[in-house]
C-alpha cells in the first residue's frame, strides 16, 4: 500500500523547488540578506495558507507577490548586489553594481535572472507575473542601458 502524501509533504516538496528561484529574484530588489528575510516571511504565510496557495494557478508567483509586498513594506530597499572590491582582481567588471542599480527595478531584475542567473525568459515571466513578451522588452531595454553605461556598442 502506497503512502498517502500529506499537506506536509506536499509544502516540502513545492518549498525545496520553489524558495531558491524566489530569493534569488528579490536580490536585485533588496540585497541578499533582505531577500532571505522576505522570502522566509513569504513561505510563511503560504505554509499558514497552504490549503488554498497550493490550489492557486501560479503558487510560486503568489508567493514572490507575498514576499515582494514584504520588503515593500521595511525600510531595507537598498539594491542587493554587492560592491566589487577595490583589490585584487575582481570577478566581475567594477562599473557592473552602479550600472544595475541605475537600471528599474523591473529590468534589473530581468537581467540578473535571464543573465546572471541563467533562467528561461518563460521561467522569468511566471514567477514575475509577467508575459513572455514582457519579459523579453526588459530584458532589452535593460541591456541597451547596460552597455550605454558600461561605455560598450550598442
Amino acid at each position: 500500500m502506497l503512502k498517502e502524501e500529506t499537506a506536509v509533504d506536499t509544502f516540502t516538496r513545492f518549498a525545496r523547488e520553489v524558495e531558491p528561484r524566489i530569493r534569488h529574484a528579490l536580490i536585485p530588489v533588496c540585497g541578499v540578506e533582505a531577500a532571505e528575510d522576505a522570502t522566509a516571511e513569504a513561505f510563511e504565510h503560504g505554509w499558514r495558507n497552504w490549503s488554498r496557495v497550493e490550489q492557486m494557478d501560479n503558487p510560486s508567483g503568489y508567493l514572490y507577490r507575498v514576499a515582494r509586498s514584504r520588503v515593500g513594506r521595511g525600510l531595507r530597499r537598498k539594491v542587493g548586489f554587492p560592491q566589487v572590491p577595490e583589490t585584487g582582481l575582481p570577478r566581475v567588471e567594477p562599473g557592473l553594481p552602479g550600472a544595475l542599480a541605475r537600471l528599474s527595478e523591473r529590468q534589473r531584475t530581468v537581467i540578473w535572472l535571464v543573465h546572471g542567473l541563467g533562467w528561461h525568459q518563460a521561467e522569468v515571466a511566471e514567477l514575475l507575473g509577467l508575459s513572455p513578451p514582457t519579459v523579453q522588452t526588459h530584458a532589452n531595454r535593460g541591456m541597451k542601458k547596460l552597455r550605454a553605461a558600461m561605455g560598450g556598442a550598442p
